[in-house]
C-alpha cells in the first residue's frame, strides 16, 4: 500500500493487515485502526504513526522501519517524483533551497565517507523508485530518446527534437529520457504539450528561449519552464530518469513522472531496460555513447528477449565526430538485432524509422 486510500480500502474490506506492506504513508491519524486491525507478518516502511499503535503492531509481529528523520528525501518512498515536488521552494528561494538541490548536497556529503548507513540509505531510496516506476510503466508502450544536455533552448535541435516528443506521445507512446535538461527535456516538453494544440508547442519554444540552459542560473532555468507549465497546464504524460550522481544536472520540470537515482549505474541499466518500444539517439557526447553500447549488449545477447529497435540521429555526428554508428553495425551483422537498428539524417525521419523496425 502506498497511499491513505489504499489502507482505508483494505481496512474496510479485509478488517487486517496480515502480511501487507504499507510504504510511506503517514499513520498518525489512524491509530484506531491499527489498535483494531490485526498485522501478523506486516512491514510498515517508513510511516508515521502514534507510539502505543507501533508498540501494538510490533506486538502483532509485524515489522516497523520509522520514518529516517532530517533526510531531504524520503528512502521508502511508494511513489516516483512529480516536479513540482522536486522544485518545492524555486519560487521563494530559488534552486539551491529546492529538495532536489538539498538531497544533492546530502550526497555530496555522504558519497565518499564510507558510512554504511548512509549507504543503505540511498539504496533502499533507489529499489523503492524502481518497484514506483515499474508500477507507473504496466502494460505502457515506452520509448527512449536520449540526447545530450548541452542542446540549447532556441536551437532548431531542441526544437526538433520536442517535436519528436509530442509526435510519438501523440502516436500513443510514453515517451522516457534521462530527464535532464537539453536534448532530454526537449523530449519531455514534446510529450507535455502534445494534447494541446499545434501552436502552443512554437510559443512554448519562443518563452523558453529566454534562458537557454542551466549554466550561468538553475533558477532562471527552471523558473521558465515552470512559467510554460503555469501557462498551458494538464500537459501530456511521460517519464524522465534522472540521478543525483550527475549534480550538475538538474531534473528538467517537463517529466510528469520522475525517477530520480543515486546509483547512475542503476539508473542507467533501468532507464534502457524500460524503452520496450525502442530507443532513439540524439546527438550527443560521453553520456550518449555510453547509452547507445549498453543498450546493444542486451540487443546483441538477446538477453531481454527480441532485440529492440535503436535509431541513431545525424549521419555527421555518428559517422564522423563520433562514429559509434560503423562498430554498431559491426556488432549486429549476421544477428537479429541487424534488422533492429538504422541510422537516420533527421529528426522527423525517427517515427517511420521506428515503425519501420518494429518499435
Amino acid at each position: 500500500m502506498e497511499t491513505l486510500e489504499e489502507f482505508d480500502a483494505t481496512v474496510t474490506a479485509r478488517g487486517s493487515l496480515d502480511g501487507y506492506r504499507v510504504q510511506s504513508v503517514d499513520l498518525t491519524d489512524r491509530t484506531r485502526e491499527l489498535l483494531t486491525t490485526p498485522a501478523t507478518g506486516a512491514v510498515f516502511l517508513g510511516c508515521p504513526m502514534r507510539e502505543n499503535a507501533a508498540a501494538k503492531v510490533r506486538a502483532d509481529g509485524a515489522l516497523v522501519f520509522p520514518p529516517v528523520p532530517d533526510l531531504p528525501f524520503d528512502p521508502y518512498r511508494g511513489l516516483v517524483y512529480a516536479p513540482d515536488e522536486l522544485f518545492a521552494s524555486l519560487a521563494d528561494g530559488g534552486y539551491e533551497a529546492t529538495p532536489d538541490a538539498r538531497a544533492y548536497a546530502w550526497f555530496q556529503r555522504t558519497k565518499a565517507d564510507r558510512d554504511i548507513y548512509a549507504s543503505t540509505l540511498r539504496a533502499l531510496h533507489d529499489d523503492a523508485i524502481s518497484d514506483a516506476l515499474d508500477e507507473l510503466l504496466v502494460g505502457a508502450r515506452v520509448v527512449g530518446v536520449m540526447g545530450g544536455h548541452a542542446m540549447a533552448r532556441g536551437t532548431e535541435a531542441y526544437a526538433g527534437a520536442a517535436r519528436l516528443g509530442r509526435e510519438l506521445t501523440r502516436a500513443g507512446l510514453t515517451v522516457a529520457t534521462g530527464g535532464g535538461p537539453g536534448a532530454m527535456e526537449a523530449a519531455n516538453l514534446g510529450a507535455y504539450t502534445a494534447p494541446h494544440d499545434d501552436e502552443v508547442l512554437p510559443a512554448a519554444l519562443e518563452l523558453l528561449a529566454a534562458a537557454p540552459g542551466f549554466t550561468p542560473s538553475v533558477t532562471d532555468w527552471a523558473r521558465a519552464a515552470f512559467e510554460v507549465r503555469a501557462r498551458w497546464r494538464q500537459g501530456g504524460l511521460s517519464v524522465g530518469i534522472p540521478t543525483w550522481f550527475y549534480g550538475h544536472e538538474p531534473p528538467n520540470p517537463f517529466a510528469s513522472h520522475i525517477a530520480k537515482y543515486f546509483a547512475n549505474a542503476t539508473r542507467e541499466d533501468g532507464l534502457l531496460a524500460r524503452c520496450t518500444a525502442g530507443v532513439v539517439f540524439l546527438p550527443g557526447a560521453a553520456g550518449t555513447v555510453q547509452e547507445i553500447f549498453d543498450n546493444a549488449t542486451p540487443n546483441y545477447y538477446a538477453s531481454r528477449g527480441e532485440p529492440r529497435p535503436m535509431v541513431l540521429v545525424d549521419r555527421a555526428h555518428w559517422t564522423e565526430r563520433l562514429p559509434a554508428w560503423p562498430l554498431l553495425r559491426e556488432l549486429a551483422r549476421e544477428r537479429s538485432m541487424e534488422a533492429r537498428i538504422d541510422l537516420v539524417d533527421r529528426i522527423d525521419e525517427v517515427p517511420e524509422a521506428l515503425k519501420r523496425l518494429g518499435g
